[in-house]
């Protein structure tokens, strides 16, 4: 299996992020991958599939994966049914810091228990 076909679920996974400015070379069994994530967020996931992937520490890919939006962790488009809770479970792993996604979205939020489908968050680094 070549390298590029090994780490094939990354690059999907890019493609559906739409990072952009991608590259992807294979020198001398070692995949080569560079482009730009929106959020700090995408960045994570997409080096949480590379150790999915390779382990901890791959020595048959390097990436290099910078980040447009440095401001935010993530901006997150409200879908129904979702509370500010689930929200924080999801970027945080702690649906308790749903307190730190409403004081960064006052502007637009005036109180914790109502939200709205299509909403765009900030999620606060």
């Amino acid at each position: 299996m070549s390298v590029k076909a090994k780490y094939q679920p990354v690059l999907d996974l890019g493609e559906e992020l739409a990072i952009q400015n991608g590259d992807v070379k294979e020198e001398n069994g070692v995949l080569k991958v560079k482009g730009e994530a929106k959020t700090q967020y995408e960045k994570n996931i997409l080096w949480d599939k590379i150790k999915e992937i390779g382990g901890e520490n791959p020595s048959d890919i390097m990436a290099n994966i910078t980040v447009a939006d440095q401001s935010v962790y993530h901006r997150h488009t409200v879908k129904s049914g979702e509370s500010l809770s689930k929200i924080a479970k999801k970027y945080y792993g702690d649906p308790m810091k749903y307190k730190k996604i409403f004081e960064a979205n006052t502007n637009i939020l005036k109180n914790p228990d109502i939200i709205h489908p299509d909403q765009v968050l900030v999620i606060p680094n």
